[in-house]
Parts: structure tokens; C-alpha cells; sequence
């Protein structure tokens, strides 16, 4: 509801006092509201109407008595009171949203076209009992995962490694853990999470695909809160401490269970993720057997908060996310044995400071500057053929940046600054039989300055933002502009009327050298833009070319909202330049190539959500989109779909809110993924696969149902509790996500196929100090 809407309600109308606003909300929705006495004594306000949500209910109070409102879970809402500089960001931000509870609770769409959630205020999803942040935007129109995990999303078509992912402002080269079907990011610390697909703000660098910027809580409040749980993965623990009336610690711990408990989740994660890769392949070998394998991860986070003043405020954060994995390979011949251990680690850290200070209530700067590490360690001992692999790949990347604000009113708002980064990327490939050592390291320094200007009618129903970066590349002598361009416009009452546009850019990506390096598990490197032409050889080791990918995109959307019945739809068309075929994970003919192209693709995004007052919610999405691939070196030029084409793609579910129970189930459906057969007509010499045109064919339809429930309750007055149960793939359903040929001993053909996740059950529960 705009602000225009809910400030239309207030005339000629007796204002009552909002201790008795507050007792009506309690009984209407079931909820319980925290504060203290003096906070709301003597405060009125204007009845409310009896058609309103809740969230609408709460903005209108905001806007009313100037408190704070902080949903903590489903039952229980905190009020405290606004800083001075508050109010006029809450008008801002109300204005700004078009949907409220979009698909589920905490999640909202917002008139600049991107979507925010709120974890702690997030209602259930489908196969969902926790605020799993990368898991939850794959219920996004437009957004899905191939191969389901979260560290292979797919936004419109575009590569894992073309998102952008943002911790407190820190870039993040790791999204998963359990190599990728879990999030790294503790979800009850991340206060937000902006997500946008197109039309994204100028300050936002690198992310061609999309940018997911993960917020943590960045004000003092002086209030302790504490929360600990586990589910059948792992276990974990955060506190928000108050150190003074200044000082502030947020801390959170995840670590796996794994290692000590054998759980069928467990089991069903393990073989899909080990299917098919080397540990597996040890495992099934005549020779040799695998034994003492061990697995287990963890994350650590930590901000500390401090206000110097009222108007100067420095923020420290920290962030460790780590994986590793260790097994036994043993031999035995001729009566002696031999042991050898392979790991593999994976490891992304970070640190950084902020500074913002509020010169006065209309102009404000921030100052961040971080450093992130990121590291991804091999050893891989092969006892049969006598040899050792050491693979290594290591990104540095230091950032500082100056952002100003300018708000003289609640109509403008503008915004620029300037960022330098260094990033530093090494590839080590070490090996003992035959002997062989390649090291190679590039580093990239980039400066980008950039400004929009933000405009908001006063009847909040024209938002317009326009801007955009210029970057400059002084290694490569390169300087070029990237326009942005966020438009909306309502008409109608209940119609809104939507442009996106923006030129994109980015220096690091993701290749695959080959399909079993380090371990066949996390086959992915991150390698640095070097502008080459062609290819160079260094230290024994071939460089091939890998451009500055650059992206341009534009669509157009028209949206229906009255009554909680929303229907959407957006259409776009993007294109992308300098791809090297090495990043996309070819294995077909292409699979050894290394060429430079694009991708272009044209899609529409619709979906329908219909919600019952806050008790149900039902949606349905679907999604087209035609996804072509073109290199000048394949396929004779000609374009061919790409490795990511998937042409339909459904989703539909339903939640149900009653009280203190939540439950959720869910139907996904989509296309199979594009695949490359063996051409029959064709004779395999030389020990070679002749294949037929690329991308010709396609894998089975993908179908998994999921469903989830929780149930939150009260243990004494300070401690809350929450249980919660889900089943992915509830039909156990066998969806083939992968499909590669290889050569047997007797030169016949042999498909080697992958599978989605099983049934996997889950069960977690929580408790809130």
C-alpha cells in the first residue's frame, strides 16, 4: 500500500489511543506486541480499516507515531522508538512497495523492480523449514538452479559465476556449503536481502546475471537476543550482545554434524554430490577401496557496532566459510598395503570496515574498505597409476569505496561515489608422475565512479532512477559507461506499468579446465579477465584469451495488484559478450574447445499469487525463454542453444498460516536441460566420440514435489521454540540432470548419467532467547 493510500485513511477520523490499536491488532491477527510502557504512553492514532494486512496495518503506525515495528517471527513484534533520521527513510522505503508478502511472508517487490526479503520475518516455502537465502530466491520467477544446488544458480540464463553476491557489502567467490546444496550464509543474521534481476542500481559492479545483496543489522538497539538449533546437517548458534549504550556484538556459528552422526539427509546429499566423481569412483574400484572418509564444514560470522557519535558510526565484519573433505585410498598387492590420503578444502574469507557518518538529515557518507580470500586446495593421489595432483586456486580481492547520499525531500534522492578494486586470481596445477608444475597469477585494478538521481511523485505512483558507472581498466587502457535505468509507473489504482534496463560488466569468471579436477567435486576455477587475443604459452602452461564480459539487457512488465490477487508479467532480452566455452561445462565435442562468444536470450516471467487475508497463499509462475549460444569458432558460426536453455519452466504451490503452525507444499516443473547425443550414423575412430549437432536433443522433464511444516510455541515467557519437518522430492522421483557418453573397453559408446536428489527428509528445531 502507498503512502499516499494509507495517509488517505486518516482524514476526519477521531484518532484513539494505541495501546487500543495495539489490543484489536493482537485478537484480529494473533500476535503479540513487545515494548516498553513509556515508549507508546499517551501516544493516538488514527483507527485502522479492517481491510489492511498486517504489514500494512504496522507501516500505517510507522508512519502515524514514528516507532519501530520489528517482526521477530509469526507470533511476536517488537516496538520501539525511531531514530530521528528514520522517518523520513521509512516514508521512502513504504512508498516504494508494490506487493507485500509476495508468494510468502517477508518477502516484498518493490516499485524499482527489485525483490527484498526479510529472513527473520519469512513465512515457509515449499521443501523449506529455515530462511535458506539461496534457496528461497530460486522460487523467483526467472531464477532456477539446473542442477540444485546453490552454487549453480541460474538468473535468465546466465552462469553461477555471473551473480554477484554481497555479505555487509563484502563480495563473496563461495556460496555453498556441502559443495553447494547448502547455503554459507547463516540466515538469522542477515537482517535483508535485495535482489535484482535487471534495472539494478548504479553502485552495484561486477554480477551480469544478478546481484544478491545480503544486509546484516546495522543499528544498535541496546536488546539481547540469542537463538541455537539444528537439523539434521548441521547445528548452529547466534547472539546479538549489547556492549554498551554505544557498542554492539553480533556474532553467529554453523558446523556440520555429519562427521559424528550418519543421518539419511546426510546420506541422500552425499550421493549426490559424490556420485560420479573420483571419491565415488575409488569407492567402486576392484583395486582399491576407500575407507575413513571424512567430511564436515563450518561458517563464522562476526560485526561488531559502534556510534561514536549521533552522526559517525563504525562497523567491523568478518566472515569465514569452510569445507573439507578427507578419504583413505588403500592398495593392496602382493601382500603389502599401501595407504594415501586426498583432500579437498575449500575456504572464503573476508574482513572489513565501515564508516558512515550523517553530516545532517539530508546528506550522509559511507566509507568501506574489505579484503576477501578465497581458496580451493586439491591433493589427489591415484595409487594405481603411482601419482600425485595438487591443484590449487586463490582469489584476493581488496576493495575501498566512498558512497554519498543526498536526500533533500522525500521525492529526490541521489547518489554517487567511487570504488577501486584489486583482485588477484593463481592457478597451481603440481604433478610427481610425470613431473610437471604450473603456477600462473594475474592481478586486475579497476576504478569505477558512479551517480543516479531517484525521483518519487508525490502521489508515489511515478518512480523513475537513472544512472550508471564509468569504469576504467588501466592494465587493459579500456574506459567505458554502463547506463542504468529503473522506471514505474501506476495507473488504474491497481495497475503498474514497468521498464528495466542496464549495461553490465565484469573481470572474474568461472572455467572448467577439466571435468574430474580437484576431485570431480568442485571442478571450478576462478580465473581473471587478461584481454589476450589469442593464445599465449607461459612456464609450459597455455593462456588462452578470457575477455571482460559485458552484458546489456532491457525489459518491459506489467503488473495487477488489488486484493491480494497479483497477476505479473516481464519481458525481457539480454544479451552477453566475451563467454569463453571453457566456462560453461561443455562435454560434448566442445568440451577441450576454448572459444570466446555469447549468449542471448529472450524470456517472459508471469506469475499469478492469490492471498487469503494471512492465511493462505497460493501462486502459480511460468516462465519461457529461449537461450542461444554463438561462437564464430563452433558449429560453423551458427547459433546453437545454450548448456542452460531451459524453455518452460512451472512452479506452483501453496501456504497455509494458522496460528503458531505453517505449512507449505509445492509442485516444480520444468523443460530438461539441452544434450548432446552420439551420432549413430557415425563410426567411433580413433578412439573418438562423433556427436550429432550440439545441443540437438533434450534430457527428460525435471518434476519434484516438496512440502515443509513448522509449529512455533512458548516455552517460559523469554523462550520461544520452533520444530519444523520437510521432505524434498516427495514422490522420489528420479530426474536425470546430467548426461555424458564415454568410450567402454570395447570402443561401444556408454551414457553416464547423473541424478537430482532423492526423497530427503529434514527435521530442525530452534530455540529464541
Amino acid at each position: 500500500m502507498s503512502f499516499a493510500k494509507l495517509r488517505a485513511q486518516t482524514i476526519q477520523e477521531e484518532k484513539q489511543s494505541l495501546i487500543t490499536i495495539l489490543k484489536s491488532l493482537e485478537d484480529r491477527y494473533n500476535v503479540s506486541f513487545s515494548y516498553a510502557d513509556k515508549t507508546i504512553k499517551d501516544l493516538k492514532a488514527n483507527p485502522l480499516k479492517n481491510d489492511l494486512s498486517l504489514e500494512e496495518a504496522l507501516e500505517f503506525l510507522k508512519l502515524e507515531t514514528n516507532l519501530d515495528f520489528e517482526i521477530i517471527n509469526n507470533r511476536f513484534i517488537t516496538i520501539k522508538k525511531a531514530k530521528k533520521r528514520k522517518s523520513l527513510f521509512y516514508t521512502q522505503r513504504l512508498d516504494e512497495i508494490i506487493v507485500s508478502n509476495f508468494l510468502t511472508s517477508g518477502i516484498t517487490k518493490l516499485n524499482d523492480g527489485s525483490i527484498n526479503i526479510k529472513p527473520e520475518a519469512f513465512g515457509i516455502l515449499p521443501g523449506l523449514i529455515e530462511p535458506d537465502v539461496l534457496q528461497t530466491i530460486q522460487a523467483l520467477p526467472g531464477v532456477l538452479s539446473t542442477d540444485e544446488t546453490v552454487s549453480n544458480i541460474n538468473v535468465r540464463g546466465g552462469t553461477h559465476d555471473q551473480n554477484l553476491l554481497l555479505w555487509d557489502g563484502i563480495k563473496m567467490y563461495q556460496s555453498g556449503h556441502f559443495f553447494g546444496l547448502i547455503s554459507a550464509f547463516n540466515p538469522y543474521t542477515t537482517k535483508r536481502v535485495n535482489i535484482y534481476k535487471n534495472g539494478t542500481r548504479a553502485k552495484y559492479g561486477d554480477g551480469i546475471s544478478s546481484i544478491i545483496d545480503m544486509q546484516l543489522p546495522d543499528d544498535i538497539d541496546n536488546e539481547f537476543n540469542a537463538g541455537i538449533g539444528f537439523n539434521l546437517i548441521n547445528a548452529d548458534g547466534f547472539a546479538k550482545i549489547p556492549l554498551s549504550n554505544k557498542a554492539e556484538l553480533q556474532l553467529s556459528a554453523r558446523r556440520s554434524i555429519t562427521d559424528l552422526i550418519n543421518t539419511t539427509t546426510f546420506e541422500q546429499y552425499s550421493k549426490r554430490i559424490f556420485q560420479d566423481s573420483d571419491f565415488e569412483k575409488s569407492q567402486n574400484s576392484e583395486s582399491s577401496i576407500s575407507q575413513n572418509e571424512s567430511f564436515y564444514f563450518y561458517d563464522v560470522t562476526l560485526k561488531f557496532l559502534y556510534d561514536i557519535s549521533k552522526k559517525d558510526k563504525i562497523r567491523v565484519h568478518f566472515f569465514n566459510v569452510f569445507n573439507d573433505l578427507n578419504y583413505d585410498e588403500r592398495l593392496t598387492n602382493n601382500d603389502r598395503s599401501e595407504a594415501l590420503n586426498s583432500q579437498l578444502t575449500q575456504r572464503n574469507s573476508a574482513i572489513g570496515l565501515t564508516y558512515t557518518r550523517d553530516w545532517d538529515q539530508y546528506f550522509s557518507t559511507t566509507a568501506q574498505v574489505y579484503v576477501t580470500n578465497y581458496d580451493l586446495d586439491a591433493t589427489n593421489f591415484d595409487i594405481l597409476n603411482n601419482q600425485r595432483l595438487i591443484q590449487e586456486n586463490e582469489v584476493y580481492d581488496g576493495s575501498a569505496k566512498l558512497d554519498m547520499t543526498y536526500t533533500p525531500n522525500h521525492q529526490f534522492k541521489i547518489n554517487g561515489g567511487y570504488q577501486f578494486t584489486e583482485v588477484g586470481i593463481s592457478n597451481l596445477e603440481d604433478v610427481n608422475n610425470p613431473n610437471f608444475r604450473s603456477f600462473i597469477r594475474e592481478v586486475l585494478r579497476t576504478h569505477a565512479i558512479y551517480a543516479e538521481t531517484g525521483f518519487l511523485s508525490n502521489d508515489a505512483k511515478t518512480k523513475l532512477v537513472f544512472g550508471g558507472r564509468l569504469n576504467h581498466i588501466p592494465k587493459f587502457n579500456m574506459l567505458f559507461a554502463e547506463p542504468r535505468l529503473s522506471f514505474s509507473q501506476r495507473f488504474l489504482n491497481n495497475f503498474r506499468f514497468e521498464v528495466l534496463g542496464e549495461f553490465k560488466s565484469q573481470t572474474t569468471s568461472q572455467i572448467i579446465d577439466l571435468q574430474n579436477d580437484f576431485l570431480g567435486i568442485e571442478n571450478r576455477r576462478w580465473v581473471l579477465s587478461n584481454n589476450k587475443n589469442e593464445v599465449e604459452i607461459i612456464n609450459n602452461k597455455s593462456i588462452y584469451p578470457v575477455p571482460v564480459i559485458k552484458s546489456k539487457q532491457v525489459s518491459a512488465g506489467l503488473h495487477f495488484n488489488k486484493n491480494g490477487f497479483l497477476i505479473s508479467a516481464e519481458g525481457y532480452i539480454k544479451k552477453a559478450d566475451g563467454i569463453s566455452s571453457r566456462s560453461q561445462g561443455f562435454q560434448n565435442q566442445y568440451q577441450f574447445t576454448n572459444a570466446i562468444g555469447s549468449y542471448k536470450i529472450k524470456g517472459i516471467d508471469v506469475i499469478l499469487n492469490k492471498q487469503f487475508s494471512d492465511i493462505v497463499s497460493t501462486w502459480i509462475s511460468y516462465s519461457y525463454s529461449k537461450n542461444d549460444y554463438t561462437f564464430d569458432e563452433l558449429n560453423n558460426g551458427n547459433p546453437f542453444p545454450n548448456n542452460a536453455d531451459i524453455r518452460h519452466a512451472v512452479s506452483f504451490a501453496g501456504t497455509y498460516t494458522y496460528k503458531n503452525i505453517k505449512l507449505a507444499l509445492g509442485l516444480n516443473w520444468h523443460s530438461g536441460i539441452p544434450n548432446t547425443e552420439p551420432d549413430e550414423n557415425e563410426s567411433n575412430q580413433d578412439n573418438i566420440i562423433t556427436y550429432a549437432n550440439p545441443n540437438s536433443s533434450n534430457l527428460e522433464d525435471y518434476l519434484r514435489t516438496d512440502c515443509s511444516a513448522t509449529y512455533a510455541f512458548d516455552i517460559t515467557e523469554g523462550v520461544k521454540a520452533s520444530v519444523g519437518a520437510s521432505i524434498w522430492n516427495v514422490l522420489n522421483k528420479k530426474n536425470i540432470i546430467n548426461t555424458y557418453y564415454v568410450l567402454d573397453e570395447n570402443n561401444e559408446v556408454t551414457p553416464i548419467s547423473n541424478e537430482s536428489l532423492g526423497i530427503t527428509p529434514n527435521v530442525s528445531f530452534r530455540l529464541q532467547f
